[in-house]
């Protein structure tokens, strides 16, 4: 190798790795910056005025933000859960059942929600449930009709990660099942449903970051004594933050770098373990 082509190597690789860190650098900094100042002691967020836990002391007794917060956790965790389950199922049809009857109708309605405004979803959904409401009586605006507003978002995220994972599947591990007896709900819940379940997983995190941070469908499907935190955090900003929503915003990236790391971890372990049953099961064959 010639000296040039040499330092054109060294310099290629200098360069993606400085892009690399600057990339990461850009997406992670505004966090970091957000958690160091949670334990500002200054009420400004351009003065350190020392550390403190004062913040987050008052975040205890903040009823708003706390009532605010569990409420979107238990949207989220709903609406990850169900989107998942649809999603699933959604998918399956798509790339499994090539033909039939609306198919091309059917993948428009999954795939609409990615490509239409949300502003157009919430006021939508708001007509529509508005219109539901004056004749049988419900749903009442809160936490139901947030919950179908998200879902009807994550659906569309969910079917589209897990059928990309499904079109991947060799089709012959589900042929060979069913050769040996097994009937279609066996097949899918003991063969295809461990393939694709890494693909479950990153769905329901998706779907669940989504819905915990929707502002605008929220805003749209919320009602009375149904706020959800992103929303508290959007009409505090309009009279000024104090340095309490950094503490309950330094919560949320707590509890969501634990679950990805869990469930990281927890799909590393299940994806060692198959590879594992499929050596062992190679040798013996």
């Amino acid at each position: 190798m010639s000296r040039r082509a040499f330092f054109g190597t060294r310099f290629a690789a200098g360069f993606g790795k400085s892009w690399l860190f600057g990339g990461y650098l850009f997406l992670y900094l505004p966090m970091i910056s957000l958690v160091i100042y949670s334990f500002n002691k200054s009420p400004l967020p351009t003065n350190w005025g020392g550390f403190t836990l004062e913040w987050y002391e008052k975040l205890v007794h903040d009823s708003e933000i706390l009532s605010g917060l569990w409420l979107s956790f238990k949207i989220a965790f709903l609406s990850a859960c169900f989107s998942v389950v649809l999603g699933t199922l959604a998918a399956f049809a798509l790339v499994k059942y090539k033909r039939f009857f609306g198919r091309t109708l059917f993948s428009g309605m999954v795939n609409a929600p990615l490509v239409m405004p949300e502003v157009i979803q919430g006021l939508s959904l708001l007509l529509m449930l508005v219109a539901i409401q004056k004749a049988i009586g419900f749903p009442e605006r809160g936490l139901m009709t947030i919950l179908l507003g998200h879902l009807m978002m994550g659906l569309s995220y969910a079917s589209v990660v897990i059928a990309a994972r499904l079109q991947d599947l060799n089709p012959q591990l589900e042929e060979a099942a069913m050769d040996l007896g097994a009937k279609p709900w066996q097949v899918f819940y003991l063969v295809t449903l461990p393939m694709i379940s890494q693909s479950l997983v990153s769905a329901w995190l998706l779907t669940f970051s989504l819905s915990l941070d929707d502002v605008v469908v929220s805003a749209f499907l919320s009602g009375p004594g149904a706020t959800t935190m992103p929303l508290v955090i959007f009409s505090r900003a309009r009279l000024g933050l104090n340095p309490s929503v950094n503490a309950v915003a330094t919560v949320i990236i707590v509890v969501v770098a634990v679950c990805v790391t869990v469930a990281s971890i927890l799909v590393a372990r299940a994806e060692r373990r198959r590879a594992a049953e499929i050596s062992a099961a190679q040798r013996e064959s």
